[in-house]
């Protein structure tokens, strides 16, 4: 495959260990455990090492050639991609969203239609977000009072001019907006043609649609349908202001130019062969609706430019507290919607959890919730920062719209609720999974010495912390309802009445105390947006922090974007193309290929393995550590990660699959359920060589010269146990 290539030994019997790290790696001589290590094929982004000549270390110099897959620069290479991701949060989870459809609901274009309309009310809401700063607080609110202006030179020059002059200056900002995300998302994507599988017959609904899925054709598309729709939102914002000074024919000839292409970018999305990579007239068509929505981008902000007339200042920007309701009900009946469809599809089969298959559900609630709330939390600092110096609350000047108001009261609440909630299911499920932690450590360590009693209590801890896992999807629910509810309450914005007042009257909670709450949840959602972004920049530079946060963002950058194009590039449609081809160039140079990987890293090889052709699979074997395939991929993936799936990828390598996993691990575990009294003997046995659980830690005593005993490695990969040499060992055996 590519001339670096070096150290690689002839023979039929060659063994090579190809190594897939998870979120949590370094680099690839941690991975591989030695000093010195050169690439042998890939780029800076994502490549393959292996130890320089002459580095194998004594007790490895007859076993398998080392070899290392680097993928962790692909879904958060630099500070500022990761920060990108941060931003671009609600886009991610509501692209996550579409994924997560229930296994019995099948290709239901209706579902799909569905998110990808919830998606586009997020672009909606973007540019309204920056619409309110810079058009309903600064142009129309602040510019238009002396007191606001006064001090502010910055400002005060423009505080003179024409309505339509302020508005057309600062219109520039959100058109400045869109124009950013349109440029982050056309970034030339993460698969290179080189890195494209041939054409295959596809079942839609498997884990193969991961990384043989050409998806640049419909991101394209999606990513004309929503500039188109960012710039005529911005359109429908500045002739709502015009028409106020009162309606003229190019206003309502303009209005109903931009009302149609809306309408029209809503009927795409809904339409099936949206996501058909040959439709060439689709992609004609989309590119002439941008063309056109461009245009009268211009056109509308030349008429409100010239505009000389007076208009009435006063209230706020016109139309703009009406539209942003109005998208917030939208909202609401498309989650009512969802919902309803999702119940309808739910898996009735018995034994299923009931929330299973309502991820979806949760993940698109807060998706909205997110992007609501900051774009709430950005109007509301804005106006609190231009109304500083006000003498009394009754004189403020730019107060925000009463809707971001009720978003921040609403998702405060929803939060504390669910944190209230979390808090007393985990003090009611204490004692019963200290219990069961208890049982495990018992059979662990039967003979531990009284001295290490305090080791005990603090193993027992971390497999009941982890086992906690498997209440968070209820959790998610339960706040996706509460979200839901407080998105429906924004409608309560178009009421004259202050909601602090509203809420004394009916509810019988003092004003104070409800503007005091109002305060304490935007400084809460200013604390949120901070620690992302804080997350975001220590995820880069801190491998440790990474191994928690890291998880989110690259189990929401493993799939493809397939509902919004602002959504980070899916790094798995490069890595699953490109260990295809270097394990099969490996199999055709007549090596025999031992596949390690690590959390993230084994489904990344799950997807690989659905992807190879038989006479690849004969020549392969997996092993699979902390994999979270069953605990976190079968959950919230239940259409595309099934048990059909997982002994899809057994069978295609004749069951020559280990899995390591431990109990105090949170995320990973078994990928097969233990034996059913019910199932037959034969299918029992093949699942029982697959899942071997470790003991963690080692021992609760310290070994001789040392006075430290063995630590608790949890979601620690298992390159230096002992049971992973072991492993690799076996599979080595059935490969020769």
């Amino acid at each position: 495959m590519d001339q670096r290539e070096v150290g690689a030994r002839a023979g039929a019997d060659d063994l090579v260990e190809l190594r897939v790290h998870g979120v949590s790696a370094t680099g690839p001589d941690d991975l591989l455990d030695r000093p010195h290590v050169q690439q042998v094929a890939g780029d800076r982004r994502g490549g393959f090492y292996r130890p320089r000549p002459g580095n194998q270390q004594d007790d490895a110099a007859d076993g398998p050639t080392l070899e290392a897959y680097r993928w962790n620069n692909l879904p958060a290479g630099t500070a500022t991609r990761t920060l990108s991701m941060v931003i671009l949060l609600p886009f991610m989870l509501i692209n996550l969203a579409i994924w997560m459809r229930p296994a019995a609901a099948g290709p239901d274009p209706v579902v799909k239609a569905l998110r990808r309309l919830l998606a586009l009310t997020l672009t909606g809401m973007y540019v309204l977000s920056t619409v309110g700063i810079a058009l309903d607080v600064i142009a129309w609110k602040c510019m238009s009072s002396p007191e606001c202006l006064d001090g502010r030179s910055w400002l005060s020059w423009l505080g003179e001019r024409p309505a339509g002059l302020r508005l057309a200056v600062l219109a520039l900002a959100p058109a400045a907006a869109i124009s950013l995300v349109w440029g982050l998302s056309a970034r030339p994507a993460l698969p290179f043609p080189v890195f494209r599988a041939a054409d295959q017959p596809l079942p839609a609904h498997r884990l193969t649609a991961v990384g043989r899925w050409d998806n640049e054709p419909l991101v394209g598309r999606l990513r004309s349908i929503h500039v188109t729709a960012a710039f005529a939102t911005l359109d429908l914002s500045l002739l709502g202001a015009r028409a106020a000074q009162g309606l003229s024919i190019g206003t309502v000839a303009l209005g109903v130019a931009v009302g149609l292409l809306l309408i029209m970018c809503a009927v795409l999305l809904c339409t099936p062969p949206l996501t058909t990579p040959t439709e060439w007239r689709l992609d004609r068509l989309v590119g002439v609706l941008r063309t056109i929505a461009l245009g009268l981008t211009v056109v509308v902000w030349l008429h409100v430019l010239t505009s000389s007339a007076s208009w009435p200042e006063r209230n706020g920007l016109p139309g703009y507290n009406l539209t942003v309701v109005g998208l917030f009900i939208g909202q609401a009946v498309l989650l009512v919607a969802l919902g309803a469809v999702l119940f309808w599809h739910r898996d009735r089969k018995p034994g299923v959890a009931p929330s299973l298959g309502f991820g979806a559900l949760a993940a698109s609630v807060a998706a909205i919730s997110l992007a609501l709330t900051f774009s709430a939390e950005l109007v509301y600092r804005v106006s609190d920062v231009l109304n500083r110096g006000a003498p009394t609350a009754d004189a403020l000047i730019t107060s925000p719209p009463r809707a971001c108001i009720w978003a921040i009261l609403g998702f405060s609440l929803a939060v504390l609720v669910t944190l209230a909630v979390a808090g007393v299911v985990s003090l009611a499920s204490r004692p019963g999974r200290i219990r069961a932690a208890a049982a495990i450590v018992a059979r662990d360590f039967p003979d531990a010495p009284a001295e290490a009693r305090p080791r005990l209590r603090q193993v027992r801890k971390a497999i009941a912390r982890a086992r906690f896992t498997e209440r968070l999807l209820p959790l998610a629910v339960l706040y996706a309802c509460l979200a839901g509810i407080g998105i429906a309450a924004v409608a309560l914005g178009l009421l004259p009445t202050p909601a602090d007042e509203l809420i004394q009257r009916y509810v019988g909670v003092p004003a104070s105390l409800v503007d005091f709450g109002i305060g304490v949840g935007s400084y809460l959602i200013a604390a949120i947006i901070a620690g992302l972004v804080v997350g975001g920049i220590f995820a880069y530079r801190t491998p440790g922090f990474r191994r928690y946060v890291g998880v989110v963002w690259d189990l929401g950058t493993f799939w493809p974007r397939a509902a919004h194009p602002f959504a980070p590039p899916c790094y798995a449609e490069r890595a699953v193309p490109e260990l295809t081809c270097r394990i099969t160039h490996l199999v055709d140079s007549g090596h025999a290929v031992v596949l390690t990987g690590h959390s993230h890293g084994s489904v990344l090889l799950a997807a690989t393995v659905l992807q190879l052709p038989p006479r690849v699979t004969d020549r392969i074997a997996l092993l699979t550590h902390g994999s979270p395939l069953r605990r976190l991929y079968a959950r919230l993936f239940p259409a595309y990660v099934s048990d059909e799936v997982i002994r899809e990828i057994a069978d295609r390598v004749d069951w020559r699959w280990v899995n390591l996993w431990r109990d105090t691990d949170p995320a990973g575990g078994r990928v097969f359920p233990p034996h059913r009294p019910d199932e037959a003997p034969a299918a029992s046995d093949r699942k029982a060589t697959v899942d071997r659980r470790l003991r963690d830690p080692r021992d609760v005593t310290a070994p001789a010269g040392d006075i430290f005993p063995p630590p608790i490695k949890g979601r620690s990969p298992c390159e230096a146990d002992e049971a992973f040499t072991e492993a690799v060992r076996d599979l080595a055996g059935h490969l020769r």
